[in-house]
């Protein structure tokens, strides 16, 4: 099984192409659902991110109240990096598992939808593809003012927060036009499909898992099973 790397930029249509995968078959594992995952209540994330950033953060139901916190963080980088020093490790152990239980059931590939894919960087040595899901500077700034009920000021904030788009975009194998229609997109999303159901990258990582848990005469026997079946 290989990894398909997933990002893109606020607003720029990384979700829609997520969805267009998972309606194809592709098996998804999302960074955002795992990172809400690791910080519910009684988890040691939970624990920390209280500590560091005290109960009013909390919501009435004990829950973390994400827009209280990414206010918090938003304006100062010492607590994101502190933020992100405590919940990455967790994400990148849930994700590893979700890895290997699609490797388990015997998946070829397995696409990661993260967010800050090149800014981190843990990940992308792992990784066979990447894809990026780009739209022009207009277009998103459009898009996140309507989503958000953002001012320009506002969404220009955000957006000048993360990594230009057009950084990422020379970063990665693959490229998703978005700042046309649904339609275009859905078009390349399918040419995309196309490409990870074809490529062989799969059995490159078999051949490599089978030498590393048989070693070579293990490898020899599998081969020669294969050519005497």
């Amino acid at each position: 099984m290989y990894l398909v790397g997933l990002t893109g930029g606020i607003a720029s249509g990384k979700s829609t192409v997520s969805s267009m995968l998972r309606e194809l078959g592709c098996p998804i594992i999302d960074a955002d659902v795992v990172a809400r995952k690791v910080v519910e209540p009684h988890t040691c994330a939970y624990s920390r991110i209280v500590h560091h950033f005290g109960p009013e953060i909390l919501l009435k139901n004990g829950e973390i109240d994400r827009q209280k916190l990414g206010q918090l963080i938003f304006a100062n980088e010492e607590k994101r990096k502190l933020l992100n020093s405590i919940t990455h490790p967790e994400i990148h152990k849930a994700m590893l598992k979700e890895i290997l239980l699609y490797f388990l059931r015997g998946y070829r590939y397995v696409v990661l939808d993260v967010p800050l894919l090149f800014e981190t960087r843990r990940l992308t040595r792992f990784l066979n593809h990447t894809v990026v899901v780009y739209c022009d500077p207009a277009t998103q700034l459009s898009r996140l003012m309507q989503r958000d009920g953002l001012t320009q000021e506002q969404a220009e904030q955000r957006v000048a927060a993360q990594m230009p788009l057009n950084e990422k975009r020379g970063l990665a194998n693959h490229v998703i036009e978005n700042s046309g229609s649904r339609e275009d997109t859905h078009r390349q999303v399918l040419r995309l499909h196309t490409k990870l159901e074809d490529s062989m990258d799969f059995l490159l990582v078999r051949v490599i898992a089978i030498v590393a848990t048989a070693g070579l005469g293990g490898l020899l026997l599998y081969a020669a099973k294969i050519l005497l079946s």
